[in-house]
């Protein structure tokens, strides 16, 4: 079997187009600073780990790091844009992982750990990691082709997560889940993702210059 591929599904960091839930407090050209610095290190981190062939699977005009691949979104809904990916990109007897740009504190740990296990004969059949939000940050499947029950599946709800699992398992396979992580949508979020990341990581510096601490609470 052949070494997984990773997949970063993303949209390009334009203004008025991502990190729309920052705003207010920050503008929409911050929240694109914001959302620029989560992708790049969401990248750097998949160029740094053990893995087949990297692809960016793309909403826009964005850069793709050297070595990579570059695939445009395809599908009316995030749903369909998701299974797409899969689709899109398939080599028969490669597992795939795919994962956002909304968790910058990912690390290489995570995509090997995925990596290994999706590798591996008697692995699971797919890993997936719950987001604190109900959703999921990562998809990996031995057979990319079961990713058409992402199609049916309402994204962006509480329960997305939960029913992505029940999906998978009446279909048969076998699911490893991944560490829980908290994806980026409010400045809240922000905040509390930032500090997992290195102070010197670019979405730490991007989120101290552009996203303001919260008032105290008054007492």
């Amino acid at each position: 079997m052949s070494a997984p591929q990773v997949l970063v599904l993303a949209k390009a960091p334009v203004p008025g187009r991502v990190k729309t839930r920052l705003c207010p407090p920050c503008t929409p050209e911050q929240a694109a600073r914001i959302a620029a610095a989560a992708l790049a290190d969401t990248l750097d981190t998949v160029t740094t780990a053990a893995a087949g062939p990297r692809v960016l699977v793309l909403d826009g005009d964005y850069p793709a790091p050297a070595g990579w691949a570059t695939l445009a979104q395809r599908g009316d809904s995030l749903g369909d844009r998701l299974a797409n990916a899969f689709v899109d990109t398939r080599t028969p007897g490669t597992p795939a992982v795919l994962i956002g740009m909304d968790t910058p504190q990912l690390v290489a740990d995570h995509l090997d750990t995925a990596r290994g296990l999706l590798g591996t004969a008697d692995g699971p059949d797919a890993v997936l990691g719950p987001a604190t939000d109900g959703g999921w940050w990562m998809l990996g499947l031995r057979d990319p082709r079961h990713a058409t029950v992402l199609r049916t599946i309402a994204t962006s709800t509480a329960s997305t997560g939960r029913r992505t699992l029940i999906a998978l398992r009446r279909r048969g396979l076998r699911v490893h889940l991944m560490p829980q992580l908290s994806d980026v949508d409010t400045t809240a979020d922000a905040h509390s993702v930032a500090a997992l990341c290195p102070p010197e990581s670019r979405f730490a510096r991007a989120v101290a210059a552009e996203v303001s601490l919260p008032a105290p609470v008054a007492r």
